[in-house]
């Protein structure tokens, strides 16, 4: 197995259970009164929640709604393209 390959094994599937997170995240933002303490909630909010509120403090809440998770998965796709796509560092390089 070469590196291009394990890169791609270990990183595609990392990248997308992310992207995947983030559109989740999105959805739980329609429900305002969801306690994202609770289980199945904290499972999608214990992970992408360190990296939202450091995004918050930079970009607040544009009329009430958090477009923090919005900015993630654009972010999240642009690097799994840039690194793992078919023209991507990771198939150049390698």
């Amino acid at each position: 197995m070469d590196i291009a390959t394990l890169l791609n094994w270990l990183l595609g599937p990392l990248l997308a259970i992310l992207t995947l997170l983030f559109i989740l995240r999105i959805v739980l933002t329609w429900y305002p009164q969801i306690n994202l303490n609770q289980f199945p909630y904290n499972l999608v909010s214990w992970p992408t929640e360190p990296l939202l509120a450091p995004t918050r403090r930079v970009i607040p809440p544009l009329g009430g709604v958090d477009i923090t998770p919005v900015i993630w998965v654009f972010l999240v796709s642009l690097i799994q393209q840039l690194f793992l796509g078919p023209q991507g560092l990771v198939n150049l390089i390698f």
